[in-house]
């Protein structure tokens, strides 16, 4: 009787592991495609133009021909493969424009990253020129640790590093080098 019992039960547990074991498949695949859904970005938006008020006045207008939202992130951010055209107005409605190839910003931060061909022009009729640059939404602030070139009031000056308020009005460029007009008249 006790080897009945012994026998049962070792054909049990015989039959539960061959289930177990033929149940299981090779879902490898599967775990890599829960990967690729998460790099994907959670939204594509064809030509964009956000704007953005504050006391009911328009202060940045942002346009551009392709949006990819990854707020699906931990670190939330939107990225913009095909450039940017970001319009920011001061109280008196000025409006300066920044233009660059490629620019991501950062949702929790409010940190605007520009990349490529960057031009920063006010309506001072100031210009920056350089490979990258920074846009803080929160400050508006403007600051690179790039070579870059600034225009300013008859002034040519490159130098390597700049940061300002986005009108210019405290500019500071570091290493600086280039040509200034002086007027003797």
């Amino acid at each position: 009787m006790k080897t009945k019992k012994l026998h049962i039960i070792l054909n049990t547990v015989t039959a539960l592991v061959v289930t177990v074991f033929f149940s299981c498949k090779n879902n490898f695949k599967d775990v890599q495609q829960v990967g690729v859904l998460q790099n994907e970005p959670i939204g594509i938006a064809d030509t964009i133009n956000l704007k953005y008020t504050d006391s009911f006045q328009l202060r940045a207008n942002l346009l551009s021909p392709k949006m990819l939202d990854f707020s699906n992130r931990s670190f939330s951010f939107s990225e913009f493969p095909d450039g940017i055209e970001l319009r920011v107005y001061d109280e008196a409605q000025n409006e300066s424009k920044i233009f660059a190839d490629y620019a991501i910003i950062y949702n929790e931060t409010d940190l605007i990253d520009l990349r490529g061909n960057v031009i920063l022009a006010t309506y001072k009729n100031d210009s920056l020129f350089t490979p990258q640059m920074y846009f803080n939404q929160k400050t508006n602030w403007v600051f690179t640790n790039e070579a870059c070139r600034l225009v300013s009031d008859g002034a040519d000056l490159t130098g390597r590093g700049f940061d300002s308020d986005r009108n210019f009005d405290n500019p500071s460029l570091l290493e600086i080098s280039g040509d200034i007009d002086v007027n003797t008249d």
